[in-house]
């Protein structure tokens, strides 16, 4: 008795009959599914992944041939599923950044787009903007013969987007050379990047290769298929104005007195911007940031609404074809939680680098 007299003791206990609970709901769970499988006939276990998986992947940036294994499918849904994370949560900080600056402008007609952009984007669910978006690009937009060319070298079809396009490998070293360049230099580094970037072009010989229509189709450059597009532009429209919405934030709570500090040095608003405010910003605009790479991670999984193959979509084709359901969604909620963990513990790292230390 003395001892349940002690807080920590009865906390201690308290943990471990909480704990017992939810272990005993989980093995019910498991005995109670196992039962319910048995009784239907269904197949479990994981020896399916080493067979033909025998359906076809539309686009992928793994190789991916009908005759591998379902586990390789899975590996290509995955690595779709990081590339277009990846690319999504590029384009929208570049984009909400934009917004950001945009929304606090003091000039009236800029302020207000930025504002507009806000509202509007952010009050469309994300499901419809794509749907749209793929309507636009399947239905509105003419057939290869007759495709629209905005600007000289890029063409607007129902088949896709088709954009000129530098050597893989030559623009791969000219952007390593630009970064290195950028990361030595003490000034000027993004004129410095850019010029060593420019030079190695130049001296590799890279030429632009611009498509051209053969056939029924065009050929050459980047083709961006109308599912990859309508993807891409849907989540980086979305997602950009609850980025510019925190980059605002950020920087309206950064003190006023630190714009009149760099004015009284002679520091125009852009440098003030640049170097003093931003980085103070940082500080606030990293953790809900971090929510936000997280939702963006997340919502890739709506690209089953427009047929593009991440791996929700090879998940749900796989189910389809072996029945093996709950082994398919295990694979996908561990892939997710692994995905997010990791984005989590990136952030927070960046995020501990950046806080203030108190001695």
């Amino acid at each position: 008795m003395r001892l349940l007299r002690d807080a920590r003791v009865r906390g201690g206990l308290i943990q471990i009959a909480l704990l017992a609970a939810v272990a005993c709901v989980i093995l019910w769970i498991a005995n109670n599914t196992a039962q319910n499988l048995s009784e239907r006939g269904i197949r479990t276990g994981w020896d399916f992944l080493d067979r033909p998986a025998r359906f076809p992947i539309s686009e992928s940036v793994l190789p991916y041939d009908p005759q591998d294994s379902f586990l390789w499918a899975y590996v290509v849904g995955l690595g779709n599923t990081l590339w277009i994370s990846a690319l999504a949560i590029f384009g929208a900080t570049v984009l909400g950044l934009g917004v950001g600056l945009a929304g606090r402008s003091s000039n009236p007609l800029l302020g207000g787009l930025g504002a507009g952009y806000v509202t509007v984007m952010r009050n469309l669910p994300l499901i419809v903007q794509l749907l749209f978006w793929y309507a636009l690009a399947t239905a509105a937009f003419p057939a290869p013969r007759a495709a629209w060319e905005p600007i000289p070298g890029v063409f607007l079809t129902q088949r896709g987007i088709f954009l000129p396009a530098l050597p893989a490998a030559q623009l791969a070293l000219a952007v390593a050379l630009g970064l290195v360049a950028a990361m030595l230099l003490r000034r000027w580094r993004a004129v410095g990047g850019v010029a060593v970037f420019a030079a190695t072009l130049i001296l590799t010989g890279a030429t632009v290769e611009v498509p051209e229509l053969r056939g029924f189709t065009f050929r050459g450059g980047i083709g961006l298929s109308p599912e990859f597009a309508a993807l891409m532009l849907g989540i980086i429209l979305y997602t950009a104005a609850f980025v510019g919405e925190i980059i605002r934030g950020g920087i309206d709570a950064v003190a006023k007195g630190q714009w009149e500090a760099g004015r009284a040095l002679g520091l125009t608003d852009r440098t003030t911007l640049r170097r003093i405010i931003l980085p103070q910003a940082l500080r606030v605009i990293i953790p809900p940031m971090t929510s936000q790479y997280l939702s963006t991670v997340k919502n890739t999984t709506l690209a089953l609404a427009v047929g593009y193959p991440e791996l929700g979509l090879v998940v749900n084709t796989v189910i389809n074809q072996t029945g093996q359901a709950i082994e398919s969604l295990l694979i996908l909620l561990g892939v997710f939680l692994t995905i997010s963990l990791s984005v989590s513990l990136l952030m927070n790292w960046y995020n501990a680098r950046m806080a203030i230390v108190v001695r």
